[in-house]
């Protein structure tokens, strides 16, 4: 087949999968099958290589990453049940004072609470940065929206164990330890420098309050998103329905868990330990690799399986003793449920990137680019903006943008690591309505529609552009 027919194919089978996804609202995870199928057939394939490539695609991305994604939403599940959250938050402002509570927040929301669901995240930080923006100041509401919209969003496709960084490492054949160590990297200057830029541009009369903030519930009521349909797609690819009341239904375990008290209380950094122990280990495992040492007692526990698997061990101890067996036990059953929407599409996102590479895009497109990494990367960065622009999905866009260009890696001689970032800088590009996290953030911050498009939309596009830009600052390193 042509050149110009495989590309004219490929771009039908992106194009179809968001329009099935937006327009005809079909589930992602079958979208992506039915434009995998179609791409495979298209391009002479034929049915049973289709089908092959499609399973194998699957197969090979839950072996990198479906124990991962599984261990890091249990333990993030676990954490939550524990009060943690709502008593890091407490600290941090203790500690660093309200004017500096925006970037602190933001960055332990961007690093060391990424294995929280980020609907759960968002839901339970939500009412505390709602009560302490008054503190910061008469751009409190302004200032707390974007500094978690920007935390939570570059955290998840960032910020090893978040559940997009975990996806794109295991697409590209990453080393988990080095996806920890560059997204970590990438995370710290992007969240200040954003919030920074935002901060400035709200003091110059960017945030309007009397049109931009809304007093929709009391101080202490626990808020309510406003009554509406789906918002589209959250940060997973995965449509969540408004309730009669709102986006929080009653009786719903996002909710339960915010109205749960702590049984026992322990001391923060025990909560935190484990975790922090499998992002040690995992970072520990990576210095290892570099430096070509043989350390078969640190290859054992630096691997990401057996990190992961510590940290969950270590955290269903803590909420055994702090909130009890059946709390834990509750814990885990819910976050069985979240982890299998995010390991399916995972994987149906593994098989395009493998069909598209099946169908031989990546000898096409190999011959687009010269040996300079910057005109890729920009791609896809591009790729990646333009379908979360329509799809509304912060991983199934990087998924998509990074499997396009994953063939040609290894012979435009990139590091496929500026590949996952580049993907996930773009993916965050415009957050808007189509984002169930750009509603939870309006209504739960007390902001108008107005608001949101400045503090989300906005704010985490910043981010994407610099994070972009930090991305071309590494490539000339690595």
């Amino acid at each position: 087949m042509s050149e110009t027919a495989i590309l004219i194919n490929t771009a039908v089978a992106v194009l179809a999968t968001v329009l099935l996804i937006v327009r005809f609202k079909v589930n992602p995870v079958i979208s992506l099958v039915l434009g995998s199928l179609y791409l495979g057939l298209s391009t002479g394939l034929g049915v049973t290589k289709t089908i092959e490539t499609i399973t194998g695609g699957f197969g090979e991305i839950m072996v990198e990453v479906g124990l991962l994604i599984a261990f890091g939403v249990l333990m993030g599940s676990i954490l939550n049940e524990t009060g943690a959250i709502r008593r890091l938050v407490e600290h941090l402002l203790r500690v660093f004072g309200p004017e500096r509570l925006p970037y602190t927040m933001a960055l332990a929301m961007g690093t060391a609470l990424q294995s929280i669901f980020l609907d759960v995240l968002l839901v339970i930080s939500a009412p505390l940065a709602r009560r302490m923006s008054p503190k910061i100041g008469k751009l409190g509401t302004a200032r707390m929206a974007t500094a978690m919209a920007i935390g939570l969003e570059c955290g998840i496709i960032f910020m090893v164990p978040g559940v997009g960084s975990l996806a794109l490492a295991g697409l590209l054949g990453v080393p988990l330890g080095k996806m920890l160590v560059f997204g970590f990297l990438v995370v710290v200057p992007t969240v200040i420098v954003s919030i920074a830029i935002m901060t400035f541009l709200f003091k110059r009369g960017f945030w309007k309050s009397d049109r931009d903030e809304q007093n929709l519930f009391e101080e202490e009521d626990f808020p309510r998103a406003k009554t509406g349909a789906s918002h589209g797609p959250d940060a997973y690819g995965v449509s969540m329905e408004a309730g009669s009341a709102g986006t929080l239904q009653e009786g719903s375990p996002a909710l339960a868990t915010v109205v749960d008290e702590v049984k026992r209380e322990a001391p923060l950094l025990l909560l935190f330990s484990p975790l922090l122990l499998s992002l040690v280990l995992i970072a520990g495992g990576a210095l290892v690799e570099i430096l070509d040492l043989k350390i078969a007692g640190l290859e054992l526990l630096g691997n990401p399986v057996v990190a992961l698997l510590i940290g969950l061990i270590g955290t269903s101890i803590v909420g055994r003793y702090t909130v009890g067996q059946k709390a834990v036990e509750n814990a885990i059953s819910s976050g069985f449920k979240e982890s299998g929407q995010i390991l399916l599409l995972t994987g149906v996102g593994g098989s395009l990137a493998a069909t598209v590479a099946a169908a031989g895009l990546g000898d096409i497109l190999g011959g687009f680019f010269t040996a300079s990494p910057v005109a890729p990367l920009l791609v896809v960065w591009a790729i990646a903006a333009v379908l979360h622009i329509a799809v509304g999905s912060v991983t199934l866009s990087a998924i998509t943008a990074a499997g396009l260009l994953a063939p040609i890696a290894p012979a435009l001689g990139i590091d496929p690591v500026l590949i996952a970032l580049a993907a996930g800088a773009g993916s965050l590009f415009m957050v808007h309505v189509t984002s169930n996290t750009f509603w939870l953030l309006q209504s739960l911050l007390g902001q108008t529609v107005r608001g949101a498009l400045k503090s989300v939309t906005v704010g985490v596009s910043v981010a994407s552009v610099v994070a972009m830009l930090v991305v071309l600052v590494l490539s000339i390193f690595i």
